[in-house]
């Protein structure tokens, strides 16, 4: 068994894995790391939920010079969802190299950006549209970016974002690694990387569909029938947490509704909500603060949320394609799952469409017999009056020992974080390793504390100055 001290990666690097219980490479990042490691073009056709994320971001991360103020590395997403995990997974890993990552992305205030932008930024991850909106702005500084990663390039095709992203390569230095992962490799995708891409290396990880993790089955219902069967397969199966796609936003709204009357534990995703709320719901779910997601394939498309145990698909998705993503949701980090599939009679060319594309044929299952539904149902209940068990985020796990004060002073003060630097690092116990991202604004500044040296520093920064000035200093609130 491989372990990631074959990659010979820096003791920071090593930290964070071991933090995030990240211990043996999956496949696609035993490939990916020695190539991306050496700086050469990629071309990684790789199913979500094999580690990609983690696959670029570790070298990434590795080879980032943390002096340097402007960006070395842009990520380019189809969905914002994305931007956020991407952005996170990065902060994550690069945590004890003070690593920052800022997610780019539309239906976010533009000055917002900006201004973490002003800051040193080490990597951007965005959506094409808001990229090269900051690109045309001159807020996004393109002159020091070594590493280029188009994520889901596919997904970018099917959203009509390949000319923005195209637009945005053409501004980029032409002295640079360039990474394209897709789930599928269709004309289009192989065109942009034949265009882009110098050399690549081209790296295949089998589907990850096939694999022994997700069990498939198949259940045929009339139209009529399908809300009476989504609760009895719910009352017998039972998860702890699971997703139930829907082909529309308007039939979402209707499932969550009829389930949340019910009194289940659930909440929705499409993307007619507001960003925010998308954000947050996707947090809570993540954290286990509901055991129900009713969701479009929005939600399909690369989120990493681990110990997902069943995916229902109440409508049959129409592309093929987005079988693979909705059931790849689940038996992911080794764990085992199920993927369910309601089929009326008038869907069963779309069903043959997914079965040639999967390779095998979904296995028929029948309707749960009305006595186990009956039986099952005190279990069932009495899960749903429980409160779900939280689950720790991956941010909390390397955010552990880290405390962020807080100072009423910022650029305004003409500080700057080479000043808090060196006046924290002359505290006893204390060194510049133990100082961890630092933000300064107009009026105040940000300066993480790790390694639980937090309360050391807010004590002795009470009576220090810094750069010859006395500055109120406090815990930041969340």
């Amino acid at each position: 068994m491989q372990n990631f001290k074959q990659f010979h990666l820096s003791e920071p690097i090593e930290r964070a894995l071991d933090k995030l219980h990240y211990t043996m490479p999956t496949e696609v990042q035993q490939k990916v790391l020695p190539v991306a490691l050496a700086n050469l073009d990629l071309l990684v056709k790789s199913q979500t939920g094999s580690g990609k994320t983690a696959a670029f971001a570790i070298p990434i991360c590795e080879q980032i010079e943390w002096l340097e103020n402007k960006p070395q590395a842009l990520v380019l997403t189809p969905t914002r969802e994305l931007a956020v995990q991407v952005a996170e997974e990065f902060t994550s890993i690069g945590r004890f190299k003070r690593i920052k990552a800022v997610p780019l992305y539309g239906k976010q205030p533009f000055h917002f950006q900006k201004t973490e932008l002003q800051q040193k930024t080490h990597v951007a991850v965005g959506t094409p549209g808001r990229v090269l909106d900051h690109i045309e702005k001159g807020t996004l500084k393109l002159e020091k970016i070594r590493y280029v990663v188009i994520d889901e390039a596919d997904e970018m095709l099917n959203m009509g974002f390949i000319e923005q992203v195209e637009a945005i390569l053409a501004h980029l230095p032409t002295n640079r690694v360039t990474m394209l992962f897709s789930a599928t490799l269709p004309e289009a995708v192989k065109a942009l990387a034949a265009r882009h891409l110098i050399a690549p290396v081209d790296i295949e990880v089998q589907k990850e569909i096939v694999t022994q993790t997700i069990e498939h089955c198949v259940i045929e219902v009339a139209e009529e029938e399908k809300w009476q069967l989504l609760q009895d397969v719910t009352i017998v199966e039972n998860p702890d947490s699971c997703i139930i796609f829907c082909r529309t936003k308007d039939r979402v709204d209707e499932v969550h509704d009829e389930l949340y009357d019910l009194d289940y534990s659930v909440d929705k995703l499409h993307g007619g909500m507001d960003q925010s709320t998308r954000l947050l719901v996707m947090n809570d779910f993540k954290e286990g603060a509901f055991r129900y997601l009713v969701a479009t394939d929005v939600a399909a498309r690369g989120i990493d949320i681990d110990h997902i145990t069943h995916v229902i698909n109440f409508d049959v998705p129409l592309e093929k394609e987005a079988y693979v993503h909705r059931a790849g949701r689940t038996g992911r980090a080794g764990l085992t799952g199920k993927a369910i599939t309601f089929v009326t009679p008038y869907e069963n060319e779309f069903l043959a469409q997914i079965e040639e594309y999967v390779g095998f044929d979904l296995p028929k299952a029948e309707r749960p017999d009305g006595e186990l539904v009956v039986k099952m149902e005190p279990l069932f209940e009495r899960k749903m009056s429980q409160t779900p068990k939280k689950k720790r985020a991956k941010k909390e796990l390397v955010n552990e020992g880290i405390m962020k004060l807080y100072f009423n002073g910022g650029k305004k003060k003409k500080l700057r974080a080479v000043d808090f630097v060196g006046t924290i690092s002359k505290i006893p116990g204390m060194s510049a390793e133990d100082i961890g991202i630092i933000t300064i604004l107009d009026q105040s500044t940000f300066v993480e504390i790790l390694n639980g040296k937090g309360s050391l520093v807010l004590e002795a920064m009470k009576h220090t100055t810094v750069k010859g000035k006395n500055l109120k200093v406090h815990v930041a609130k969340k």
